[in-house]
């Protein structure tokens, strides 16, 4: 199934790369590579489950594992596997301005942070404060509007364009 930005709503984080689109269903089963990604006979919602509780010896190995959509955003891979055991291939289709900032004000929470940007009314919210080095914060900006917050940076950098 390929998705695209406006799809990607209906994946369920933690995805796991996947090194090529070639995977095959049989009774159940997911293959890639004649090795099992997914046993579907097993019970439990995620896929992890499903991986422990299968008999079938060889397993094909999940190694890089993407936890948010932000992640997803920053890779060049393009097949994908999602925590319900749903394959996929991310279509990169719309393009965005990638812009940094300074980072003004650094909001310590109980289990987050606000991070406060110049040229920027709202704060987002990050899982921890970047380094105290990182003065300056790149935002991807969609359709002329703040989005994400996409890396951090010791200095300001040009202008540019991610495609998303």
């Amino acid at each position: 199934m390929v998705i695209t930005l406006k799809d990607v709503r209906n994946v369920e984080f933690p995805i796991y790369v996947l090194p090529h689109e070639d995977w095959s269903f049989s009774d159940g089963l997911m293959f890639m590579d004649g090795k099992v990604v997914d046993d579907r006979n097993m019970k439990g919602d995620t896929l992890g489950v499903r991986r422990l509780q299968t008999s079938y010896p060889s397993m094909f190995p999940l190694k890089r594992q993407i936890d948010s959509f932000n992640g997803l955003l920053k890779q060049s891979q393009k097949t994908f596997i999602d925590s319900k055991g749903r394959p996929f291939i991310y279509e990169k289709s719309t393009w965005c301005s990638l812009q940094y900032s300074r980072i003004k004000k650094k909001e310590l929470r109980d289990e987050y942070c606000l991070l406060w940007l110049e040229n920027t009314s709202s704060p987002f919210s990050v899982p921890r404060p970047p380094e105290a080095t990182m003065a300056f914060a790149g935002v991807l900006y969609l359709s002329g509007l703040p989005w994400i917050l996409y890396e951090y940076s010791d200095s300001r950098k040009k202008k540019t364009r991610r495609k998303v």
